[in-house]
């Protein structure tokens, strides 16, 4: 019996150059893993400053996206591509470096009615040198993800974080800071234009850091989140806009605080190119859903058959 992708050849591109790039691995193998039961000859590629050539000389028919994080997520890969003329998943190179930039993308979603944090950009020297907001606050870096760089200073510190002027900083010069939002840590996963579910997020570890995310042991995840209907139909509602809003195509995360005391429901980011490793939490919710892991990868590739994009420039532009 002949299988869904049985004679596709498909690119997974992994690993990266990111801080990111041990998740990414991760994600990368249990892709591949998935596309080869589907049938499809896959070739996996820890992805490097020469991966145009190692691409050129492969001549896929599709690149599936497993990067994470700087240079993969951030539209640099997807331009690459694009170059290349290939067809790749997940969102295209100004929807990718939107969402990437946390300034930018919550400039776009505050005007398309998602509520967002305050706050905003700051040298980190001044940062470093005198609180810019009053404690409770969030300090991460502008254009990071699975919370990496991201420090919290609680009411009552006598300083702000020394570590972004410290000499193995290199997040960028200006940093985000916002305000501190208390409560629930919620995820929404869409698919396409369809919000799955939502998940209440309770850390083991204190914050939901890198550890938490990626430990084992170190979240616990509530399927569906045990919360106000109204306020669950607004987290889906809300994440259905920002994907649609930043013009992202395939599988993202949005990621939310909750307030209940003061019913503030908060976008944080959103994730274009979501986690896919045992832990994570989109396939997890896929899996609620009634989605299988493969049936989500074959979903994700025909996402990009039935979009049109068979290669050439510009396949895969936003639009």
């Amino acid at each position: 019996m002949s299988l869904p992708l049985s004679g596709r050849h498909i690119a997974v591109l992994m690993g990266g150059l990111s801080s990111e790039r041990e998740v990414s691995l991760v994600s990368g193998r249990e892709c591949a893993d998935a596309l080869e039961r589907l049938g499809a000859s896959v070739a996996r590629i820890d992805a490097g400053r020469d991966v145009a050539q190692v691409l050129s000389g492969l001549k896929p028919d599709l690149v599936f996206n497993a990067l994470h994080g700087a240079w993969g997520e951030d539209g640099c890969v997807q331009g690459v591509l694009e170059t290349l003329g290939l067809a790749y998943t997940h969102s295209g190179v100004l929807a990718s470096a939107l969402a990437m930039d946390k300034a930018k993308a919550k400039a776009v979603l505050a005007a398309a009615g998602v509520t967002v944090p305050g706050g905003g950009l700051y040298n980190r020297f001044d940062v470093a040198k005198a609180h810019v907001l009053a404690p409770p606050y969030v300090v991460k870096p502008n254009a990071e993800g699975s919370s990496v760089g991201v420090f919290l200073v609680f009411e009552g510190a006598n300083s702000p974080p020394q570590a972004v002027i410290a000499p193995d900083w290199h997040f960028g010069e200006e940093v985000m800071v916002e305000p501190y939002i208390a409560g629930q840590e919620l995820a929404v996963a869409v698919m396409g234009d369809r919000a799955l579910t939502v998940t209440d997020i309770v850390s083991q570890t204190g914050f939901y850091d890198y550890d938490a995310k990626y430990g084992e042991g170190g979240s616990i995840h509530k399927v569906p989140a045990l919360m106000p209907q109204a306020v669950f139909d607004r987290a889906l509602r809300m994440a259905e806009l920002a994907h649609k809003a930043l013009g992202c195509k395939g599988l993202t995360r949005s990621d939310f605080r909750y307030d209940n005391v003061n019913d503030l429901l908060v976008l944080l980011e959103v994730n274009t190119q979501p986690g896919m490793t045992p832990t994570s939490l989109a396939p997890e919710q896929a899996a609620f859903m009634g989605i299988g892991f493969d049936d989500l990868i074959l979903w994700m590739v025909e996402q990009v058959d039935g979009d049109g994009r068979k290669g050439g420039a510009g396949s895969h532009a936003d639009r």
